[in-house]
């Protein structure tokens, strides 16, 4: 009995390289079904090509036609080992990733009668976090009776505000939030300036072409002297031309 044609997996003629496609973040080789891109990088001459000959192209130096930018016309794409350009970008955000710092914000708990060691051990942690780019949540807890302190609660934090300028900025008043008083700190980021010794060469060459300028533009301001009296010329007055003599005819 003749068989008929078999069924065909692929419905409404899509294409079997498409979930491939949505996978991957860039398109690459024959993903590529633009009819010219532009190529760009090394070891190639900057231009706009046929697809065609730039997967030729790519195929010699046994590397993959990667589409960078999709949104320019014609697309651009370079000629790279695919596999090592993800490598390499996925190492790159690693690393940037574990460089970046999580700010968090620690806490620090006083009392109204907190003494003056307590003060300077409490001090001493949250320089220690605010160095570290941390912010710091201090507050005094008021129990009982101790609310009607209200006024010692503010003098502890402000103190604590002036202990700390060197290395945190109070963001605001301390505020009352149920029976506690909170402020809070965040930390102070101080640019370090290297002075090394090219700059100081670079800086004193600055002022000398200043100091120089300035001598310019004085002496072009200063009136110029009267010349000496040997060195002038007395001058001669015009002596009137002698009237026309009238001679006898």
């Amino acid at each position: 009995m003749p068989q008929g044609p078999r069924p065909s997996f692929n419905r409404g003629g899509r294409n079997p390289n498409f979930r491939r496609e949505q996978q991957q973040e860039h398109r690459t080789n024959r993903m590529i079904r633009v009819p010219e891109v532009r190529l760009v990088g090394e070891n190639i001459e900057v231009g706009v090509y046929r697809t065609e000959e730039a997967l030729h192209m790519a195929e010699q130096q046994g590397l993959d036609l990667v589409e960078i930018s999709p949104n320019a016309v014609p697309p651009v794409c370079r000629i790279i080992d695919y596999n090592k350009f993800l490598y390499e970008k996925k190492k790159k955000e690693k690393d940037m990733k574990a460089k970046a710092h999580k700010s968090e914000v620690k806490e620090i708990r006083f009392t109204p009668n907190t003494d003056d060691h307590d003060f300077d051990f409490k001090a001493k942690h949250a320089e220690k976090f605010l160095k570290d780019g941390n912010k710091v949540k201090t507050y005094v807890q008021f129990k009982g009776r101790a609310i009607m302190f209200k006024e010692r609660g503010e003098l502890i934090l402000l103190k604590f505000a002036e202990r700390l300028a060197e290395v945190g900025v109070l963001e605001g008043m301390p505020t009352m939030e149920g029976k506690r008083m909170i402020a809070i700190f965040a930390p102070k980021t101080a640019k370090k300036k290297m002075d090394t010794k090219e700059a100081k060469e670079e800086r004193q060459e600055r002022q000398e072409h200043r100091a120089a300028a300035r001598q310019e533009r004085e002496a072009a301001r200063e009136p110029r002297p009267a010349p000496a009296a040997s060195e002038t010329r007395p001058v001669v007055p015009a002596t009137p031309a002698a009237p026309p003599e009238n001679k006898p005819e």
